[in-house]
C-alpha cells in the first residue's frame, strides 16, 4: 500500500483561542493536534488498478488542502492529508481506512475516491463514529447515513436528469441505459427506472457491464437491435470510450449521454473525436467559469500537479475537499468541542453554500442531499465542454423519493 502525507511547512499563524473554544478543545477527537493546530484527514485512492487516472481526484483534493493551508483559510489551523492506494478494490478500501484510523489517527475521511469503495467502508465508519466528508461516489447508500456528507448527487438523480434531457430536449423516443454492475451503475439504474416508470414509458434496453469490461461490441449490437436513439452510459471514462469505439466499429449511430465526471480532458484523450457531441449531466459549474472558487482550482492544481488536465474531473476532487474545509471552519467558529460528533452536528447546519464548483449546497438533519441541481453540457469539436442547458432542480419524483 502506497502512502502519502503532506502538511504545509509555512509557519503557523498566531491565533489566540477564546476561553470557550479553549475549553471545548480539551474534548478533542483523534486527529486533532491542539499544540500545532493541525487536523489530520485521510482518503483512499486508486493509484493502481483499473482506473489509475482517478488519482487526479486526489491530486486536486491535495491541492485544495494545500491552498487552504497557504491562504490561512482555517484561521491558523492546518490540514494534514494522508492517502493510501486501494487499487479501486472495496476490500482494500476498508483495510487502508482501518490503517489510517489506527496508525495515522485521522479525524475524518475527506474526499475518498470510489462509489463501491465508499459504501464498503460504511460499516467500519459507523462502528467507530468516523465522519465521511465528500465521498467521491454517488451511491444511494451514502445518503442514508448520518456520518456521511456526499457533495456529489446520487447517480440516480443524475441519470434522471440525463433522461429528462433526452426526452424533453432531444425528443428521443427510445432511450437505453448501459450501466456498470456495481453501486455506481445500480444507483443510476434506480433513478432511470423510477423516472421512466413515472412517465409510464419503457426503456429501449437496459444492459449491465462489468467495470473491467473493455469490449462493448455485444452490448452495442443489442442497443442497435433495440433501435435506441439515445444511450445513457453510467460507468467510467474508459467504459464510455469503449462503448463509443464499439459503436463506431459497427456503424451504430445514436446520441450518447454520460455522468458529469466523464466530461473531462481525460476522456477526450481516450476517445478523441468520438467524444464530439456527447452530452453530460453536471452538478458542477463549467471549469472555465470566471469565479474565484473555480479560479482557485485552476491556479493551484496547475502549480502542484502541472501534468494533470484541468477539467471537471479535477474540479470534482477539489470541490469535495473544499467541503471538508468549509465544514471544519464552521466547527472552529461554532465553539463546539473539536470532536467527530461535533463536526457531524455542524455539517448539518450548512445551507446554500458555495463549495468549490457547486452552488446552493445544503445539508440538514435527516437530509444529506448536498448538490440539488444539474445542468447539461456537451463535448464540442474544439475540445471544450459547453453548457447547453442551464442548471435545474432534479426531477421531483426522483429527488423527493431519495431513490430508496
Amino acid at each position: 500500500m502506497r502512502r502519502r502525507t503532506f502538511l504545509s511547512t509555512s509557519a503557523l499563524s498566531a491565533c489566540a483561542a477564546s476561553p470557550l473554544l479553549a475549553q471545548a478543545q480539551t474534548q478533542a477527537s483523534p486527529g486533532i493536534d491542539l499544540a500545532s493546530k493541525t487536523v489530520t484527514v485521510g482518503a483512499f485512492t486508486p493509484v493502481t488498478g483499473p482506473v489509475p487516472f482517478y488519482a487526479i481526484l486526489t491530486h486536486a483534493a491535495e491541492a485544495c488542502f494545500k491552498w487552504a493551508n497557504e491562504t490561512n483559510a482555517l484561521n491558523g489551523w492546518k490540514i494534514k492529508f494522508v492517502t493510501y492506494d486501494d487499487g479501486y478494490e472495496p476490500a482494500r478500501s476498508v483495510a487502508v481506512t482501518r490503517r489510517m484510523v489506527e496508525e495515522d489517527k485521522i479525524f475524518a475521511l475527506a474526499a475518498p475516491v470510489g462509489t463501491a469503495q465508499s459504501v464498503a467502508v460504511l460499516p467500519y465508519a459507523k462502528e467507530i463514529g468516523l465522519p465521511v466528508i465528500g465521498p467521491i461516489g454517488g451511491a444511494t447508500a451514502l445518503f442514508s447515513e448520518r456520518l456521511v456528507f456526499p457533495l456529489l448527487p446520487d447517480y440516480g438523480w443524475s441519470a434522471a436528469s440525463n433522461l429528462d434531457y433526452a426526452l424533453t430536449d432531444l425528443k428521443a423516443s427510445r432511450v437505453a441505459l448501459l450501466w456498470e454492475n456495481d453501486e455506481l451503475g445500480r444507483s443510476g439504474k434506480r433513478g432511470f427506472d423510477l423516472h421512466l416508470g413515472g412517465l409510464k414509458k419503457d426503456a429501449a434496453e437496459s444492459i449491465p457491464f462489468e467495470v473491467r469490461n473493455t469490449d462493448f461490441t455485444p452490448h452495442v449490437r443489442r442497443l442497435a437491435k433495440a433501435k435506441a436513439d439515445v444511450v445513457i452510459v453510467f460507468g467510467s471514462n474508459a467504459n464510455l470510450t469503449a462503448a463509443l469505439k464499439a459503436a463506431d466499429r459497427i456503424g451504430y449511430a445514436a446520441k450518447w449521454m454520460a455522468p458529469f465526471f466523464t466530461a473531462d480532458p481525460t476522456t477526450r484523450k481516450l476517445a478523441g473525436d468520438l467524444l464530439n457531441g456527447v452530452y453530460f449531466s453536471s452538478w458542477l459549474m463549467p471549469v472555465s467559469a470566471d469565479d474565484p472558487d473555480i479560479k482557485a482550482y485552476r491556479d493551484n492544481v496547475g502549480k502542484l500537479y502541472p501534468g494533470d488536465p484541468v477539467g471537471v474531473f479535477g474540479l470534482n476532487g477539489w470541490s469535495n475537499a473544499a467541503l471538508f474545509v468549509k465544514g471544519f471552519k464552521a466547527l472552529l467558529e461554532s465553539g463546539k468541542p473539536l470532536t467527530r460528533a461535533s463536526l457531524v452536528d455542524v455539517m448539518e447546519t450548512l445551507k446554500d453554500q458555495n463549495i468549490g464548483g457547486a452552488r446552493k449546497v445544503t445539508f440538514m438533519a435527516n437530509d444529506h442531499r448536498g448538490a440539488r441541481q444539474e445542468g447539461i453540457i456537451q463535448a464540442a469539436p474544439d475540445g471544450s465542454f459547453k453548457l447547453v442547458r442551464d442548471f435545474r432542480p432534479y426531477p421531483a419524483a426522483v429527488f423527493d423519493a431519495k431513490i430508496s
